[in-house]
């Protein structure tokens, strides 16, 4: 089920400003946006994999071979394919497409108040601290209201699925709810019959009665003035209608129309079929696409009721990761080892990395592979990690990012930033410059306050 509010729901069906409540000059402001910097933008679009619960940078993107023994990481380092770049085994699929990434390995928050999986989430979404006096809106929420998009189906802003601290951290801010992130839901997208249920295409009856209101609409709009504000409304529409008629946005969402070749380069469980699912809605040219992976609540699974990276506990484990202490969400509370987790997520984001280069989309997509925070670099009493803000990795990829190149440097244990450090507000900065948004020309309020949405950050140098 789509987690939007009925009544935008109802705004699709009907069509009227007054079901979204917004007045005209309201919608006025969602079109009145900055314009993008002079030049061609190297990125037409974002993809944002947002593995949420604190992945471990240690693990995986930053391997720490020489850290203390009784804290290292028994995920040993691997070489890639580019010569001195090494990961850790639990990235084989990866390593081979090395020469395609760039590894920021010096991120870390600068100030206080994002340790914590619901504010560290919001964080990632949007670049600001939740703490900030005024709440900033997801990146995904401001570009697309600057530079809208080229897919007249579908939102330009769509989240998959967007459950749990996603669906919670997501924020327009102090944009209308208008320019909200579109969010499928669902617990597993590879189940045969998971659809988007409220993109479904109209029956007949229902598209009948929504076409003869359509006609009803035109002949209003027919007798006032064709000024700016009524053809921005019509423009809306317009994309609302094609939502609802276009037989074409059931077809991106399906992964069963894919080849069994495709689907076994994602990998066929819930994680492979998001990400599949984040790049037919980009070949779609939807304009920003968030894919979050939670693993659908599975009982034959040890620890199978909280699939994320959140352990606290026996990190290492090929079992439960609650299995040492009763926690407050019972057995299984931190879900499964990180070595388990890693196999999908390998296969996964190889597979996107692979399928988007091969269908010529890398060029123009960012891909940006980001989580809320690392992990400790010190095992605690229980054997695993605890949440770690003082340093921890991102991956960019496409869009004239360099590939085969790391960027910073963290310690001996991978627990502080040696070199180049990045907050979220530079990462925000990346994905704005890359799309061609001029970081210095505010955005504004409906009451025409202006908003510097860039924060004063500057984009990471070399990607």
């Amino acid at each position: 089920m789509l987690n939007l509010p009925q009544s935008r729901r109802r705004a699709l069906q009907v069509g009227t400003a007054g079901v979204l409540g917004l007045s005209m000059p309201q919608w006025m402001a969602i079109q009145a946006a900055a314009s993008p910097a002079a030049g061609q933008p190297a990125a037409k679009n974002v993809l944002v994999i947002l593995e949420q619960g604190g992945l471990s940078h240690m693990d995986t993107w930053d391997p720490k071979p020489n850290a203390p023994v009784d804290h290292r990481s028994p995920h040993r380092p691997i070489a890639t394919n580019v010569p001195g770049i090494q990961f850790t085994s639990l990235l084989p699929r990866t390593s081979l497409l090395a020469d395609k990434l760039s590894v920021i390995r010096s991120m870390w928050h600068a100030k206080a108040g994002a340790n914590g999986h619901p504010d560290g989430t919001q964080y990632a979404l949007s670049g600001s601290l939740p703490t900030n006096p005024m709440e900033m809106p997801d990146i995904g929420c401001i570009a697309t209201r600057i530079l809208g998009s080229e897919c007249r189906e579908l939102p330009p802003y769509i989240m998959v699925p967007g459950n749990d601290e996603q669906h919670t951290s997501s924020r327009t801010g102090f944009l209308p709810a208008a320019s909200r992130v579109f969010k499928t839901g669902g617990s597993d997208l590879s189940h045969p019959d998971w659809r988007v249920a409220d993109l479904q295409p109209l029956s007949e009856n229902v598209g009948t009665r929504f076409d003869r209101r359509r006609e009803m609409l035109r002949s209003i709009d027919a007798g006032f003035s064709r000024g700016n504000e009524v053809l921005g409304m019509s423009r809306f529409y317009q994309q609302a209608y094609d939502t609802l008629t276009s037989p074409r946005v059931d077809q991106v969402f399906n992964v069963s129309n894919e080849s069994p070749e495709t689907r076994d380069l994602y990998g066929k469980g819930h994680r492979g079929a998001c990400y599949l699912v984040g790049r037919k809605l980009i070949e779609a040219g939807v304009r920003f696409v968030t894919v979050d992976v939670r693993w659908p609540f599975n009982d034959d699974v040890p620890g199978g009721t909280n699939l994320n990276w959140d352990h606290h506990d026996l990190i290492y484990t090929p079992g439960s990761c609650g299995t040492i202490r009763d926690k407050a969400g019972g057995e299984g509370r931190y879900g499964i080892g990180h070595w388990v987790m890693m196999g999908s997520t390998d296969h996964a984001f190889a597979g996107l990395i692979t399928d988007l280069d091969q269908r010529g989309l890398l060029a123009e997509t960012l891909v940006c592979f980001v989580t809320e925070f690392g992990r400790t670099p010190r095992l605690n009493k229980f054997a695993g990690r605890d949440h770690w803000t003082n340093a921890y990795s991102i991956v960019l990829a496409g869009a004239g990012v360099p590939g085969g190149q790391v960027i910073g440097v963290t310690d001996e244990e991978g627990g502080y930033v040696l070199d180049a450090p990045y907050t979220p507000e530079n990462y925000a900065a990346t994905i704005y410059s890359k799309l061609g948004i001029d970081l210095e020309k505010p955005l504004y309020t409906n009451t025409n306050r202006p908003v510097f949405f860039s924060q004063g950050a500057e984009p990471i140098k070399g990607v």
